[in-house]
C-alpha cells in the first residue's frame, strides 16, 4: 500500500501511515471506465473543452490581421494546406497518445523514456504561459468593468490625456495656392487666410487616439521600459486575483466541474461574435472593411512570398495548441475506445472556421471606424494588444449604445481566455496526479487552489507598471522556440524511434482496424511532411530572430538575457532527463541508450482489459514505474 511520510529528519518518533487509498475523489464517478483517474462525464464535455483550449485570443486578434496582411482571401489557401499538412497530423497524434495511455504529458513518455524531458519542457512552458495569459484575462476584466459607464472612459480625451491626444487627425501643414502661386505653410496660416489645402500635400500632426492613451496611461500606467518596474497597479492585481479565483472555482473538481463550465464559456463567445457581426454588417463602411479582409482587395500574388507560407504554418501550429501538453492531458480522460480520429478533425475544423468567422466581425466594425474617421482601413487595422485594447475599443466607442458593445466584446475575450486557461491548469494538475495519484485523490481541491495561488503570486510582476513588458518578453521567448523544439522531438521520437507503424497499431486498438489507404495520408505526414515543415519553421524562426521590443520601446540587454534564460530553463530538461535515464539504465553505454529508446515496462493501455495480446506483458503501473522521474517534490515510500 502506498503511503506518504515526512523525511526522517523531520519525523518525531515512530512513523505513522498516512493512507489516502480509501478517500472518495470528486474527479471520479461510479460510471467512469477508469475508476482511478476518472473520465469525462460525456463526449460533449471533452469536445467543448478541446474547442475552448484550441480557440483562444489568437483566433480573434491575430488571424484576421495575418489574413489581411498576407493577401486577404488568398491567405486561406496556404492556411488550409498547413492545417492538413502540419496542424491536423500533430493534433491527431497527441490526442491518440493521451487517450491510448490515459496519462498526462510527462508520464506518457513511458513510450520513449529517453525523451521524457520533452514532456517536462511542455509542462514548464505551459506554466510560464499560464502566468502571463491570466494577466491578459485580467486586462479584459478591467475593460469589462470599465464598460459599466454611460460614457466609455476612452471615448474622448479626458483629464488623463496630454496634448497629443485627439479624436481626429490634426493637420500640421500643407500646400495651398495664394495669388496664383503654390506655397507651403502651416495649417494656422492656411485657415487664417481662408485657403484650401491641395489634395495629397497634407501632413498631419503625430497624435494619439484616446483609446491608445487610455490603454497606456490609465489601464497599464505603463512605465518607460523594463528598467522602470514601478508599483503594482492595484486594480489590475485585483482583476488578476479575480481571474485566478474563477479558474480555481471552475477546476475544483477537475474535469467533472470544468467539463460543465465549458458549455457556457466555449459556446457563448460564438453568440457574441454573431451579435458583433450582425451589428457590424449594418454599419456604413463595413463592406469596405470586409473587402480588405477577404474580398476584392485579396492579392493572389502574395502566395509567391515565402513569408506568407511561414505565417500560415506558424498560425496553424500555435492556434491548435499542439505541443503544449494540454491535448495529451485532456485526451487522457477519454474512454479507451473513443473515436479520437473524428474528434481531432472536428476540433481542428471548428478552430479554423472560428478564426475566419471572427475576422468578419472584427473587420466590419474596423471598416466603419475607418469610414467615420475618414481614413483607409489599412490605417486602423492592427493585431495583438493594439487590436484588442486600442483599435477595437476605439471603433466600439463610436457606436450608439457603445457601453453595451464594449461589454460584449470584452466578455467574449474573457471567455475565450478562460477556456484556454482551464485546460492549461488541468495539464499541470494532471501531471501531479500521474506522479502522486493517492495524494491527488484526497487533496485535489487544496492542490488545485495551491497551484492557482502560486501562479497568481508569480504573475504579480506582470501587473506592475512595467508588467506589459514582462508579458511581451515571456510571450516572445517561451511561446516560440521551446514549443517548436518539443514538437519536432515529439514527432521524431514517436515516428522514427518508437515506430510510426507501431503507433498506428496502437491507434487501431482504440478506433478499430483501418485500411492501408486510410493510413496513407497520415503516414506521409508523420514520416516526412510534418517533421520537415516543423523543422523549417524552427530554422526560419532562429534565422529571423530579432531582439524583443514593445512598440518602439527596446528591451535592455539584461531583459533579453532573462528571456534567453527562460527558454534555456524550459528546454534544458530534455538533455538532463535523457542523461539521467541513461545513468539509471543497466549495461554499457550503447545498451543503456538502446534500453531508454524502448518503451518502459509499464507502457501500454492503462486498464488491463484493454491491453489484449499486444500488451499482455505490461507491468501494472501501480506496482512499477520503470524509468519514471518525479517532477514534483516529495518523498514517497512504498511498503512491500
Amino acid at each position: 500500500m502506498g503511503m506518504l511520510s515526512l523525511p526522517g529528519f523531520l519525523s518525531c518518533g515512530k512513523k505513522k501511515d498516512f493512507s489516502l487509498s480509501n478517500e472518495k475523489d470528486a474527479h471520479v464517478s461510479d460510471t467512469d471506465e477508469n475508476s482511478e483517474r476518472g473520465n469525462w462525464s460525456n463526449k460533449g464535455d471533452y469536445l467543448l473543452s478541446m474547442v475552448g483550449y484550441a480557440v483562444g485570443l489568437g483566433n480573434v486578434w491575430r488571424f484576421p490581421y495575418l489574413t489581411y496582411q498576407n493577401g486577404g482571401g488568398a491567405f486561406l489557401i496556404p492556411y488550409t494546406l498547413m492545417l492538413a499538412l502540419a496542424g491536423l497530423p500533430l493534433f491527431f497524434m497527441e490526442c491518440s497518445l493521451g487517450q491510448f495511455a490515459s496519462l498526462g504529458p510527462i508520464s506518457v513518455w513511458r513510450i520513449l523514456p529517453l525523451f521524457q524531458g520533452v514532456g517536462v519542457t511542455m509542462v514548464i512552458i505551459s506554466t510560464f504561459v499560464t502566468i502571463y495569459y491570466n494577466v491578459i484575462i485580467a486586462y479584459a476584466l478591467y475593460y469589462l468593468f470599465a464598460s459599466f459607464q454611460k460614457v466609455l472612459p476612452w471615448s474622448d480625451c479626458f483629464s488623463w490625456a496630454d496634448q497629443f491626444c485627439s479624436k481626429t487627425r490634426l493637420v500640421n501643414d500643407c500646400n495651398a495656392t495664394l495669388d496664383g502661386e503654390t506655397i507651403h505653410a502651416n495649417y494656422t496660416f492656411i485657415t487664417s487666410n481662408n485657403l484650401t489645402c491641395i489634395n495629397g500635400t497634407i501632413n498631419y500632426k503625430p497624435v494619439q487616439f484616446p483609446s491608445e492613451q487610455y490603454w497606456n496611461k490609465v489601464a497599464l500606467q505603463r512605465s518607460s521600459g523594463l528598467d522602470e518596474t514601478g508599483n503594482i497597479v492595484w486594480y489590475l492585481a485585483l482583476c488578476l486575483l479575480l481571474s485566478w479565483m474563477i479558474v480555481g472555482a471552475a477546476l475544483f473538481k477537475g474535469i467533472k466541474s470544468s467539463g460543465k463550465v465549458v458549455y457556457f464559456t466555449a459556446l457563448f463567445p460564438y453568440v457574441i461574435l454573431l451579435i458583433l457581426l450582425v451589428r457590424g454588417a449594418t454599419l456604413e463602411g463595413a463592406l469596405n472593411g470586409i473587402e480588405y479582409y477577404i474580398g476584392r482587395q485579396s492579392n493572389i500574388t502574395k502566395l509567391m512570398e515565402a513569408e506568407v507560407w511561414k505565417d500560415a504554418a506558424t498560425q496553424i501550429f500555435y492556434s491548435l495548441s499542439v505541443a503544449w501538453g494540454g491535448l495529451v492531458a485532456l485526451s487522457s480522460y477519454n474512454r479507451f475506445h473513443n473515436n479520437c480520429y473524428s474528434d481531432a478533425i472536428l476540433v481542428c475544423v471548428i478552430n479554423c472556421a472560428t478564426s475566419v468567422f471572427a475576422g468578419f466581425a472584427i473587420f466590419s466594425i474596423l471598416g466603419h471606424m475607418a469610414f467615420v474617421s475618414e481614413r483607409h482601413v489599412s490605417e486602423v487595422v492592427d493585431s495583438g494588444f493594439d487590436l484588442a485594447f486600442v483599435a477595437y475599443p476605439e471603433a466600439l466607442s463610436k457606436l450608439p449604445v457603445s457601453p453595451l458593445w464594449s461589454f460584449l466584446f470584452f466578455f467574449m475575450l474573457l471567455l475565450l481566455g478562460l477556456d484556454s486557461q482551464f485546460a492549461t491548469i488541468e495539464t499541470l494538475t494532471t501531471t501531479i496526479q500521474d506522479i502522486y495519484p493517492k495524494v491527488m485523490k484526497k487533496l485535489r481541491v487544496p492542490i488545485t487552489l495551491g497551484v492557482c495561488i502560486l501562479l497568481f503570486l508569480l504573475g504579480l510582476i506582470c501587473v506592475t507598471q512595467a508588467g506589459i513588458y514582462w508579458v511581451n518578453l515571456i510571450d516572445h521567448f517561451c511561446a516560440g522556440w521551446g514549443i517548436l523544439i518539443a514538437a519536432v522531438l515529439e514527432i521524431i521520437g514517436i515516428v522514427y524511434i518508437y515506430g510510426g507503424n507501431r503507433f498506428i497499431e496502437d491507434i487501431e486498438m482504440m478506433i478499430g482496424k483501418k485500411s492501408c489507404l486510410f493510413w496513407l495520408w497520415w503516414r506521409m505526414c508523420w514520416f516526412f511532411i510534418t517533421p520537415v515543415l516543423l523543422m523549417a519553421i524552427l530554422v526560419w524562426s532562429l534565422v529571423t530572430f530579432s531582439p524583443p521590443t514593445y512598440g518602439s520601446v527596446p528591451y535592455p540587454v539584461w531583459g533579453t538575457a532573462v528571456g534567453w534564460c527562460m527558454i534555456i530553463f524550459c528546454v534544458i530538461w530534455i538533455p538532463i532527463v535523457a542523461v539521467l535515464k541513461i545513468i539509471k539504465a543497466e549495461g554499457n553505454l550503447c545498451q543503456r541508450i538502446a534500453s531508454c529508446c524502448r518503451p518502459a515496462a509499464n507502457w501500454g493501455p492503462y486498464l488491463e482489459r484493454h491491453r489484449g495480446e499486444r500488451y499482455s506483458h505490461v507491468v501494472d503501473p501501480k506496482k512499477k514505474k520503470e524509468h519514471e522521474i518525479p517532477t514534483v517534490s516529495g518523498f514517497v515510500y512504498t511498503q512491500q
